[in-house]
């Protein structure tokens, strides 16, 4: 809820030194958080949520906490000097609403997408979905004076638009009035995802490049599909996966799996891999996955609903391989990307369609998947993935830390041995 009302920030992670990055160093580094905004404070829209209903439409847009009054008072967000280049580093920090960014007048470089580099394709305007990070490189070519930067809500019935000044120094001229236009509806968002590829050629965070992991020719061991649903329990709105609402049980799930007494605080797979065909039942409970250690998955998330999804998974990337209109079945797969998709963590899924994403589980923990529209996420629509090391070995997973605070059923309990080097 702090999130909805202004309590977050960027966190800037660069490449090694060593390591080169596919395009020349850029004049400045800019970071452009956008996202929408609620009149109401933290503890209203708390109170909204947990008398059963939902948040509804936002009351605005922001660009980094401001939104330019175009009274040509407005201080620059950013300023750049003419026939320069610079990133720009776009994350969507909303809480439910699409955005579509834009330049007024300049077009955008895509090279960089969640931590890995994209091919590096111009646009004039991206969606950027709930939770999304996009880098892009603008150059200054044109006339200087101010220009805005410009963010407009996606897939709303109501448009909300905000501005920021971009000034170029020495440049004389008020910003034009005439904002570049949001591209309209979700099919051209569609089309858009489809653009993204990773760049094969250039490095990751370990010298070998990044595309040399081969995921396309690697078995699918596990196929999950995870089908969103609203409805109401007990008169109050809950969201659910697979006809199940998530609720946090009072003994943390990390806690009770270390300490051995998991089976007294939840049940693995309590949803099934497949969603049942009839959805109009949902019940409340910890919705945590068993997942094998090293096996590949696939993860396909089905959207009946006429709402756009924003899906996150922590501790991971994931390759966003395909995602189309309609019901996914297996025959979907001929369509899937396999050489060079974009390794990322966050993915949308669009109304009435499904997305697919394939990773190997090697990151043991116990991990978050979860909606990135809030209130679906605090209502229910998330779950766990637990991936726990065979062998108890330091080289899978850290021991506890000693200073760990407990509670729940594993408070007083003796500390279990720790893991084996």
């Amino acid at each position: 809820m702090h999130k909805a009302v202004g309590g977050f920030g960027g966190l800037r992670v660069n490449s090694r030194l060593l390591i080169p990055v596919p395009y020349a160093d850029p004049a400045d580094d800019y970071t452009l958080l956008v996202g929408d905004f609620f009149n109401k404070g933290h503890t209203s829209l708390k109170k909204i949520l947990d008398s059963g209903r939902n948040l509804g439409r936002c009351d605005g847009v922001h660009l980094n906490g401001k939104v330019a009054k175009g009274d040509r008072k407005d201080e620059p967000l950013f300023t750049m000097e003419a026939g320069k280049t610079y990133k720009y580093r776009i994350c969507n920090t909303g809480i439910k609403t699409s955005l579509n960014v834009r330049f007024q007048g300049h077009t955008m470089k895509l090279v960089e997408m969640e931590g890995s580099h994209t091919m590096q394709n111009d646009y004039d305007s991206l969606d950027v979905h709930v939770g999304q990070c996009f880098s892009v490189l603008v150059t200054a070519n044109q006339e200087p004076r101010d220009y805005y930067v410009v963010a407009s809500t996606r897939f709303t019935r109501r448009e909300v638009t905000a501005t920021g000044i971009i000034r170029y120094k020495n440049g004389k001229g008020a910003a034009s009035s005439e904002l570049p236009p949001p591209p309209v509806g979700w099919a051209w968002s569609l089309n858009q995802f489809r653009t993204f590829r990773w760049n094969l050629t250039s490095n990751a965070a370990r010298p070998n490049p990044q595309g040399s992991y081969k995921y396309g020719s690697i078995n699918i061991t596990r196929t999950i599909k995870l089908a969103n649903t609203a409805q109401k329990v007990d008169g109050k709105l809950r969201y659910a996966l697979n006809g199940v609402s998530y609720v946090e049980p009072t003994t943390p799930l990390k806690l009770a799996e270390y300490y051995g007494v998991a089976d007294k605080v939840f049940k693995y797979d309590t949803i099934p891999d497949e969603p049942q065909s009839d959805n109009t039942k949902v019940t409340l409970a910890p919705i945590v996955l068993n997942m094998t250690h090293r096996n590949f998955v696939e993860i396909i998330f089905e959207n009946h609903e006429s709402a756009i999804q924003s899906y996150h998974l922590s501790g991971y990337s994931f390759f966003a391989v395909g995602m189309d209109v309609g019901k996914w079945s297996p025959e979907k797969r001929m369509n899937y990307n396999l050489l060079d998709a974009v390794s990322r963590h966050t993915i949308q899924v669009f109304p009435n369609s499904w997305s697919a994403i394939l990773l190997t589980f090697d990151n043991c923990g116990m991990w978050n998947l979860r909606s990135e529209i809030w209130d679906r996420h605090y209502l229910g629509q998330q779950l766990y993935a637990s991936v726990i090391s065979p062998n108890r070995s330091l080289k899978d997973e850290y021991n506890l830390p000693e200073g760990v605070l407990t509670c729940g059923i594993v408070q007083g309990m003796p500390r279990p041995p720790p893991f084996s080097s």
